[in-house]
């Protein structure tokens, strides 16, 4: 099915100059009447800070990609003591040609997520992952044809009424657990305050480090996430076998999401996950496909409600992990 990207003619892109023109559709389910940058300017970043200053302004903005904003290298490297787990250990060990996550560590060897019976490593990172792209309310991100690509550095939603259409996230330091995240939201006031109207269409995400899309903290309440490629093929994996583990995290205290005819492939779980026991999370899943799978898709927790039809599992090892069946988390 390929990358799902939206194809907006040239034709279209010469003649369009005011920002409702822009608007490609309209969200469908539960992020539907979000609008975005609608009202605002449209604006063509030239240079990453351009774009880094134009998803961060105060006012509505439609922002247009029509190149690569290549992100890696600019902000340094970073060599430091990291994480091998066990299951590196083993993926070495197994020398079965595919290659294993090291994990950067956040609060040492015993308190760091991924870094099970881990011993010492040297791990080296693009710097680029650490400080995400802000984006605030009233925008809209919407990529050319297939020149709309973010590489090295994922983006941080930070406020109500936001579209995000026909972009590719990737190459955030898939070789590192903590790598980086592609999609982060929290909700604002420094993740207190629950957010609004977020769609996400024509997306594709890959080659990432950690999570592809996350809700977190006072979530997202009314979120659409649609006609999207999630891409799980990777050269490095914490299962060791090219496929992407860490994929869709739901959680948030008040969390609500519409997961609608997206193609999510090559990954090997948290595909989604969905709630925890601090999270309040519903969510309906239709018309999904969900292709070469390894190990599980669905990750079912605490304080979750989903209705799920219509969706296609094919070569899924397991569409729905149940506890008590060793899956990392």
């Amino acid at each position: 099915m390929g990358r799902l990207q939206l194809v907006i003619t040239a034709a279209l892109a010469l003649a369009v100059k005011s920002a409702s023109a822009f608007t490609i559709g309209s969200a469908p389910g539960l992020a539907a009447g979000t609008t975005g940058g609608a009202k605002g300017t449209v604006v063509y970043p030239k240079t990453n800070k351009e774009l880094v200053d134009y998803l961060n302004a105060s006012e509505p903005l439609v922002v247009v990609l029509n190149k690569t904003f290549d992100f890696r290298g600019t902000e340094g490297k970073t060599t430091e003591i990291g994480c091998r787990p066990q299951s590196a250990r083993e993926c070495i060990a197994a020398n079965n040609g595919f290659k294993s996550q090291d994990v950067i560590l956040k609060n040492g060897m015993n308190n760091t997520g991924g870094c099970e019976n881990g011993t010492e490593t040297t791990v080296t990172y693009d710097n680029a992952y650490r400080w995400r792209m802000n984006v605030t309310s009233h925008k809209t991100i919407r990529g050319i044809g297939r020149r709309g690509v973010i590489m090295g550095k994922g983006i941080s939603l930070k406020g109500d009424n936001i579209i995000v259409q026909n972009i590719h996230i990737t190459e955030l330091n898939r070789h590192l657990v903590w790598g980086g995240d592609a999609l982060y939201m929290e909700g604002t006031v420094n993740g207190t305050k629950t957010m609004n109207n977020i769609w996400i269409d024509h997306v594709k995400i890959s080659r990432v480090g950690r999570q592809m899309l996350v809700t977190n903290k006072a979530g997202v309440a009314t979120m659409t996430v649609s006609n999207s490629d999630f891409d799980g093929e990777t050269d490095y994996s914490a299962t060791c076998n090219g496929r992407h583990y860490w994929t869709i995290l739901l959680y948030g205290k008040k969390t609500g999401v519409s997961l609608l005819s997206n193609y999510v492939h090559s990954t090997s779980g948290r595909s989604p996950k969905v709630g925890d026991k601090n999270s309040s999370v519903i969510a309906h899943v239709a018309n999904n496909y969900w292709d070469n799978l390894s190990n599980h898709s669905f990750e079912l927790d605490g304080n979750a409600l989903m209705l799920a039809e219509g969706n296609y599992f094919n070569n899924v090892e397991n569409p729905l992990y149940k506890k008590g069946e060793g899956i990392p988390s």
